[in-house]
C-alpha cells in the first residue's frame, strides 16, 4: 500500500516539476524566505480601504540608504474590514537576505477611503505618500528559514475626524514575525540526477526536487521527527531511506549526502 502511494506521489511530482520549477529556489539556503499578512481588528465603518503600491525592507539598519523594495508585492487596494476574524491576504512570498532585519516600511497610494453609512470620504495620509510607513522588527532570520510576518491593522485607532469633518489615515499597525516549522537540507548524488524528496511523519508527507547540483531544501516543516524517503527519476537507481531526522522549529536540520545507485 505504501509503494503505491509513494508512485503517485512520485508521478504528482513529476507533473509539478513540468509546470513550475521550484527546486532552484527550494534548495538555495543562503536567504530566508518572508511571506507577509495583512489582518485587521474590527471596526465601526462600512469599509476602511488602503492602498498599498509598495513593500520594502531594511536590513541594513541605515535609514536613508538601505531599504529595497521587496519582489512581487501584490499592490492593489485592500478593504481591510474584509480582513477579520481568521482571515487575512498575502501581500508578499519573497527570499530576503538573513541577518537581522530592522525594519519594514509600507508604501501607500492616494487612493485610501473610509465609507460610513454608504457615503465614501478621502483620507489624508500625507507622511505616508513621503516616505512610506516604518515598522520596526529588530528581530534575527536565519538562511534557509521560512517566516511569515503578520501585519496586524487596527482601523479603528488608524483613522482621525479633523475639526472639519475630514478624515486623516494614521495607521496604528502590529507586526509579528514567526518562523514557520524548521527546515530539511542536504544533498543527492549523482548531482546531474533529477530525485523526488519526500519527508514523512505519519500520514504527513511533504516532498521537492533536487537541484541541477544534487541539493534540496524543505522549508516550513513542522517541529518533529521524520522518515526520508529519496527517489530518482531514472528509475534504474533504486531509491533510499533516512530515518529519525528531527526537525526543529526556527533551524535547518542538515541530512548527510544520500547516495543513490544502480
Amino acid at each position: 500500500m505504501k509503494s503505491r502511494i509513494y508512485s503517485v506521489l512520485f508521478l504528482g511530482l513529476l507533473f509539478t516539476s513540468s509546470l513550475v520549477s521550484c527546486s532552484k529556489s527550494d534548495s538555495d539556503g543562503e536567504k530566508a524566505k518572508l511571506q507577509l499578512r495583512l489582518i485587521d481588528a474590527p471596526a465601526d465603518y462600512d469599509q476602511v480601504n488602503i492602498d498599498i503600491k509598495d513593500v520594502q525592507i531594511n536590513v541594513t539598519g541605515d535609514d536613508d540608504k538601505g531599504w529595497q523594495s521587496l519582489p512581487g508585492v501584490k499592490a492593489g487596494i485592500y478593504n481591510i474590514l474584509d480582513l477579520v476574524n481568521g482571515k487575512d491576504t498575502l501581500l508578499v512570498d519573497a527570499d530576503i537576505p538573513t541577518g537581522k532585519l530592522h525594519q519594514i516600511r509600507l508604501i501607500l497610494g492616494d487612493n485610501n477611503s473610509v465609507v460610513m453609512g454608504g457615503v465614501s470620504a478621502h483620507l489624508e495620509t500625507p507622511s505616508a505618500q513621503q516616505s512610506g510607513l516604518k515598522l520596526n522588527v529588530q528581530q534575527d532570520v536565519k538562511s534557509g528559514i521560512l517566516y511569515t510576518m503578520v501585519l496586524d491593522f487596527d482601523a479603528a485607532r488608524s483613522i482621525v475626524t479633523t475639526g472639519s469633518g475630514k478624515y486623516n489615515l494614521k495607521p496604528v499597525i502590529r507586526t509579528v514575525l514567526n518562523a514557520v516549522g524548521g527546515s530539511i537540507k542536504g544533498a543527492v548524488t549523482p548531482g546531474s540526477l533529477l530525485t523526488a524528496v519526500y519527508a514523512i511523519n505519519g500520514t504527513d508527507t511533504i516532498s521537492t526536487f533536487t537541484d541541477a547540483t544534487g541539493g534540496y531544501l524543505i522549508r516550513g516543516v513542522p517541529a518533529a521527527t521524520y522518515n526520508m524517503l529519496f527517489k530518482a527519476t531514472d528509475l534504474t537507481y533504486q531509491q533510499q531511506t533516512k530515518t529519525g531526522i528531527a526537525v526543529t522549529t526556527g533551524n535547518v536540520t542538515v541530512v548527510d549526502t544520500v547516495r543513490l545507485q544502480k
